[in-house]
């Protein structure tokens, strides 16, 4: 979900799609912040909801705390001492494919780039207000699951477009779409990553590998022509202006 999505937006997220009837009471959160009074607020609020709260105010303590137990959900905030936010980030998805959510009091652009670079699923700004946090948290718990459902039985789908990752093929409204291997790859992540900003670098790197010399123009022309090819799908794959693209999902 784009940041400055309205809480009703979150809401209306949470409800769509098979997950959504899978309870989250009892899921472990690790809250990592070093303002104690945020992390109180945020522990109120969670467990009020009936989550699983721990609180870690060091990066460092934050990585020992997850290689000991990883937890369903980690709240990051991206000025830490020990560790940066932005450090433990990109340390815990190399490794964990738990769902990040980023928070950080700066209101540069270029900071909310750097966390989604990193692998964040999403951010928030600081001052929030705890409902619209606990939506959000929700929506990315809710989307790694559709996550894993979708490894598990070898299938991806979103509206009319349907991918089965066995046979390689992709599909829309039942009708096979010829993709290149590179568009193939752009698509699956996409939708394995629904309603998340991707930057070109990330797009890059996970798609076209690292060491590998790409121009941005590349990623733009590749996706240009993915866009063609799915057709009355094709909206489903935005432009974020200054960010990159991103993949709307259901």
């Amino acid at each position: 979900m784009p940041e400055g999505a309205s809480v009703e937006t979150a809401t209306e997220e949470i409800r769509s799609g098979s997950p959504e009837a899978v309870s989250l009471v009892g899921y472990r959160i690790l809250v990592v912040d070093d303002e104690q009074d945020i992390c109180d607020i945020i522990r109120f609020n969670l467990e009020e909801e009936g989550f699983v709260v721990s609180v870690s105010n060091n990066g460092l303590d934050a990585w020992n705390r997850i290689e000991r137990q990883l937890p369903e959900a980690i709240i990051l905030d991206l000025m830490l001492p020990g560790l940066s936010g932005l450090d433990l980030c990109r340390k815990i998805k190399a490794r964990y494919p738990v769902p990040i959510l980023m928070v950080t009091a700066r209101s540069a652009e270029t900071d909310a780039v750097l966390g989604l670079e990193m692998g964040a699923d999403d951010y928030i700004r600081k001052p929030f207000s705890p409902r619209e946090l606990v939506a959000r948290l929700r929506v990315v718990l809710r989307r790694n699951l559709r996550q894993r459902e979708g490894e598990r039985e070898g299938n991806l789908t979103a509206g009319d477009i349907r991918m089965d990752t066995a046979a390689h093929r992709v599909t829309v409204r039942d009708l096979i779409v010829d993709l290149t291997l590179i568009e193939y790859k752009l698509l699956k992540l996409f939708m394995e990553n629904p309603d998340i900003a991707l930057t070109r670098d990330r797009l890059l790197d996970r798609v076209w590998g690292r060491g590998v010399y790409v121009s941005d123009r590349t990623v733009d022309v590749n996706i240009k022509r993915l866009r063609e090819k799915l057709g009355e799908e094709k909206n489903r794959l935005e432009t974020v202006r200054g960010v990159g693209y991103r993949f709307r999902g259901e």
